[in-house]
């Protein structure tokens, strides 16, 4: 299981998330300082457990839903968070 594969299921069973998709993006990094230590991800996550939270404290759900998981083998994370009805205004029916 790749990378990305473990990060997607991870979030999808500790958060229950309705969507999740994981990018890979660690290719477009090699050579900056810090690359070898992880993988750089790119991250849409939708999930009721989002309602009434601001951009950050998402975040830190997340981070938590990762634990160890974050601190090893994820260098850098872009994460784009979602809940139900915020993903069906936007339009967003499957990955961006």
């Amino acid at each position: 299981m790749s990378g990305a594969e473990r990060l997607a299921e991870e979030l999808r069973r500790t958060l229950a998330a309705d969507h999740v998709t994981v990018e890979d993006e660690s290719v477009l990094h090699r050579g900056h300082a810090g690359a070898e230590e992880g993988g750089h991800f790119d991250v849409v996550i939708v999930a009721s457990r989002f309602e009434d939270l601001d951009p950050i404290a998402r975040h830190r759900v997340v981070y938590e839903a990762l634990g160890d998981l974050a601190a090893h083998g994820i260098h850098a994370l872009a994460l784009r968070t979602y809940t139900p009805a915020e993903w069906r205004r936007a339009g967003e029916s499957g990955p961006p």
